[in-house]
């Protein structure tokens, strides 16, 4: 199965492009292609760790949020009527049991409220409360002002 999916998922270079020098070696421009790839997916993870750390230390001093309570706070801010705790552990990248410490930290401090889901009795609904949207809304500002900070001008110049 695997030397099937290899050979499936194998480029072979078109007919006439050797794609290989006589040595065995990459052309000339499938190492400056891959190098670039790279280039650009090393750049991409410092960005994201830099982006990550700044915002992990400045939220907490601010707000005493981390990174992934406030990704909770701001899905939630975007649904008055809550949404259905796996769908919100699917749009913040978390575990479901990740998730449901994380609620629950949000929980003990008035931020998040649980409720039955009213479509599933098996499923939890998770609605911001006054207090989450208010320290949502202080918090947004510090978390936009760290990204524009750290993140390449020009990835956020394709999303303007």
């Amino acid at each position: 199965m695997a030397a099937s999916t290899a050979a499936r998922t194998r480029r072979d270079p078109p007919s006439g492009d050797a794609g290989e020098g006589d040595t065995g070696e990459p052309a000339p421009q499938e190492q400056d292609r891959d190098e670039a790839v790279k280039a650009a997916w090393h750049a991409l993870i410092a960005a994201k760790v830099a982006s990550w750390n700044a915002l992990e230390r400045e939220l907490g001093e601010s707000h005493g949020l981390g990174v992934s309570d406030f990704e909770v706070l701001d899905h939630l801010a975007s649904r008055p009527d809550g949404c259905r705790s796996q769908s919100l552990a699917d749009a913040v990248h978390l575990s479901q049991s990740a998730l449901s410490r994380l609620a629950d930290r949000l929980e003990r401090h008035g931020l998040v409220q649980r409720s039955n889901c009213t479509d599933d009795r098996r499923g939890i609904n998770l609605v911001l409360t006054a207090a989450g949207q208010d320290r949502h809304a202080q918090a947004l500002k510090t978390y936009c002002a760290v990204l524009a900070r750290t993140l390449p001008p020009a990835l956020v110049a394709r999303f303007e």
